[in-house]
């Protein structure tokens, strides 16, 4: 019997084919110890540009949150848009779950492809990972950007009642839905103006293509997250961040956007969206560029060998 149309698998064909024809490749790189990392990365690098890492966060993979941001941004970067563990085509055989971890291979990918020095975008999630490489890695990783990441969280805000979930198996189940009515509950909780009217058939294809590989890793994902955070073990990175924050955010109140900002002082600046919720890529892209783009090109120093370690190229 034929195979029924899936638009989610064409959607996705048809990121792969933007990312291909912008300048960027796709490129699989095997850290060691079960840990395969894959990256969409420039097909050729461009010593006369700073480095940018883009990380995305939980949900479908990379292509699928930074595709509205590739044209815009690889005239004036190197661009490199890895797959974090466990989304993608990136995977480990190891148990470690934590964002130091993520960070590390993050790093050591971009090590493999010789990238010197870069400068970090995170969504949410990937905002975690980024912080985490900015902490780990202080002379390799430049400007911050860190979008709708509640880093300053802690275990105890669960309890004292300041997320719409009540536990961590619930922000799971939402997060990686596995039912149509769980799709829509993320929508709610991330959109400031949800969708309508969108048909359960379309739900269950994109659960099918995104959300049912790897679902014990990824709920292991956010358990770490949460176990044992406490504010007063977040180091504080030394880098200049740039902070951005939709001001309906459900998922991280905007409460830890001024949380993280105290916590960084005068080093950080925080941008709020108005109108906008946790899903500002999506929501509001320009309004999200614009502050991004400013930040990360102000100024921009144009070292060659911080850019890139060598001249090597990897298929």
């Amino acid at each position: 019997m034929a195979k029924c149309f899936s638009f989610t698998a064409t959607r996705n064909s048809c990121y792969r084919y933007s990312f291909a024809h912008s300048g960027l490749k796709s490129s699989t790189v095997d850290l060691g110890e079960g840990t395969v990392m894959h990256c969409w990365v420039p097909k050729t690098h461009k010593q006369n540009k700073p480095n940018l890492c883009l990380i995305h966060g939980i949900g479908a993979n990379a292509m699928w949150q930074w595709a509205d941001f590739i044209s815009p941004l690889i005239s004036k970067f190197n661009v490199y848009v890895p797959d974090l563990l466990f989304f993608g085509d990136s995977y480990t055989s190891r148990s470690d779950r934590s964002e130091s971890f993520q960070a590390r291979c993050v790093m050591g990918l971009l090590d493999a492809h010789g990238v010197a020095k870069t400068h970090v975008v995170g969504l949410s999630y990937g905002g975690f990972v980024g912080y985490s490489m900015a902490a780990q890695f202080r002379e390799k990783v430049g400007r911050v950007v860190l979008i709708c990441a509640g880093v300053c969280m802690e275990e105890k805000d669960m309890d004292d009642g300041l997320f719409k979930v009540m536990n961590i198996n619930e922000a799971a189940e939402i997060l990686f839905p596995q039912r149509p009515e769980k799709m829509r509950q993320l929508l709610k909780l991330t959109f400031y103006k949800p969708p309508k009217s969108i048909p359960s058939c379309f739900f269950s294809d994109f659960i099918g293509v995104m959300c049912t590989t790897y679902l014990e890793e990824r709920n292991e994902l956010i358990e770490a997250l949460f176990k044992g955070r406490k504010l007063s073990d977040l180091p504080k990175i030394t880098q200049p961040t740039l902070i951005i924050w939709g001001e309906h955010d459900q998922v991280f109140p905007v409460e830890l956007a001024h949380r993280l900002k105290r916590h960084l002082g005068d080093n950080a600046e925080l941008k709020i969206l108005k109108k906008v919720g946790h899903a500002v890529n999506m929501e509001k892209p320009k309004e999200m560029y614009k502050p991004m783009k400013a930040f990360l090109t102000d100024q921009l120093p144009q070292s060659k060998n911080e850019n890139h370690s060598n001249d090597r190229k990897l298929d």
